[in-house]
């Protein structure tokens, strides 16, 4: 049975055979002399990380347009660096690359057959730049102290997002859109969207940075950066009440969750017989306890929390229901690869499937999302690319716990993070906005940063062992 579940996890992974014939794999690799004899190449993993950092630290503030530029720019700069690093090979054939190519592979066969081939291949354009970016900082996170600085500044830049959106709820800030159903009683209830424009976009925005903070609070030494992470953690928190989106504090929930268990079985080893057995069920129910309280003693929670079980008597979800129900049919038309990838092909199909006023610009969520863009084909292999990356992740912790390697605290976060995406993708699609997409890989990009593979201008994850 462990040998089955190691062959599904791509835990042990053999190296290809057609790999050792195949002219576009020896690209890799390929300008290595004259990498050798650049002067900007042997700084490349700082080039690297300033890319990246101009793509996060601009994403609330700046047009789709110009993130679209920037993640060029990201791909461009991976390969460059792809052929110029012998070692790029090693990476690429690490578990969770091989599932995002072939995930790449299905969505390229869903556009080149999709029914509105030009619009699908917009989309697959945009999901191709996403797989670069993930390429990209898979490859520049592998030094623990790289990994630390554009998490860090990620987590400052959500602050900054963070402290608008608190602002906007103690200016009682107008909303842009009727994001709020007027017969009920959370009709002129004030929801935050900070610079994002969008409440549910915010929400979306702050989980990452919620679970990130979380493990920066036991990933950073000093007492000083402790405070910072805790000061964080509460300013997300606390704006994330306010933007009012039930799926993200569904997310939250689940990454809290997610969160706790992980950092229980990091802990195991090193906890006494009573916290071993107790620990966990104590942690649990105290969130349990506290959120049955915040939804009892806070009438703006609990009407927005009640509001979900209304079904088709809550305006929105009765929207999602109706959008919901067009999906399953446009999937019951392709179930096997889909119309193609990107809102660009949903929105030329879903019209010819839509209930009467239910106008969508995209499945409002995940699981059907990635049916109607590559079928049932293109869901296997999403749903195989989480557990072998989650697997992976877990199996990383281990390793670095087994050292008391702090390091390990990022993976926590990282999976926590993913699973409260996930939660949150389940009833909406902010998923596939820039800003959240590209959060999204970064947490994959950290799970997939660890392993054997490191290259000679990293700096190892024991040399930031103690760096904050």
């Amino acid at each position: 049975m462990a040998s089955v579940w190691q062959r599904f996890t791509l835990s042990d992974l053999p190296d290809p055979v057609w790999l050792q014939t195949s002219h576009l794999y020896g690209l890799i690799g390929s300008l290595q002399l004259w990498r050798r004899g650049s002067w900007l190449m042997p700084w490349a993993d700082t080039i690297g990380l300033l890319l990246l950092s101009l793509v996060f630290g601009l994403a609330p503030f700046v047009s789709n347009a110009l993130i679209g530029l920037l993640l060029v720019a990201c791909a461009g700069f991976w390969l460059i660096i792809t052929l110029s690093d012998g070692e790029a090979g090693n990476l690429t054939r690490k578990p969770i690359h091989l599932l995002v190519l072939l995930y790449w592979g299905i969505a390229t066969l869903a556009t080149a057959l999709s029914p509105v081939r030009k619009a699908a291949l917009v989309g697959w354009g945009k999901l191709t730049l996403y797989l670069l970016l993930f390429a990209l900082m898979a490859q520049i996170l592998r030094s623990a102290r790289l990994r630390s600085w554009l998490i860090g500044l990620y987590l400052h830049i959500a602050l900054i997002v963070s402290a608008y959106g608190i602002r906007q709820w103690f200016d009682q800030v107008e909303p842009l859109a009727t994001w709020n159903d007027p017969s009920l009683p959370a009709a002129n209830v004030t929801r935050v969207y900070s610079y994002l424009g969008n409440p549910n976009l915010l929400g979306g925005y702050l989980l990452p940075a919620i679970a990130f903070s979380l493990a920066a609070l036991l990933t950073w030494r000093r007492w000083g950066p402790k405070a910072l992470a805790l000061t964080m953690l509460i300013v997300n928190c606390y704006c994330l009440r306010y933007t009012d989106s039930r799926g993200a504090w569904i997310g939250f929930v689940i990454l809290i969750f997610v969160f706790l268990v992980l950092l229980w079985l990091s802990q195991l080893n090193h906890l006494p017989p009573f916290w071993q057995t107790w620990a966990l069920p104590i942690g649990l129910g105290a969130l349990v306890v506290l959120l049955a309280l915040a939804i009892v003693a806070i009438e703006p929670i609990r009407n927005r929390v009640f509001s979900i079980f209304f079904g088709r008597g809550d305006s929105s979800s009765n929207y999602r229901l109706n959008v919901w129900s067009a999906v399953i049919e446009m999937i019951k038309k392709r179930p096997i690869l889909g119309i193609g990838p990107g809102n660009t092909a949903f929105n030329q199909i879903y019209p010819l499937f839509q209930r009467p006023r239910y106008s969508a610009l995209s499945a409002y969520s995940i699981l059907l999302e990635v049916s109607v863009e590559t079928g049932f084909i293109g869901l296997s292999c999403f749903l195989w690319f989480l557990t072998v990356t989650f697997n992976q992740g877990v199996k990383h912790l281990g390793e670095l716990q087994t050292r008391a390697n702090p390091q390990g605290f990022w993976l926590i976060g990282a999976m926590a993070a993913m699973a409260g995406m996930l939660g949150h993708g389940l009833v909406d699609t902010v998923w596939y906005r820039p800003e959240i997409s590209m959060l999204w890989w970064l947490s994959v990009a950290v799970i997939a940063s660890y392993g054997p593979f490191n290259s000679p201008s990293s700096v190892s994850e024991k040399s930031a062992k103690g760096a904050e």
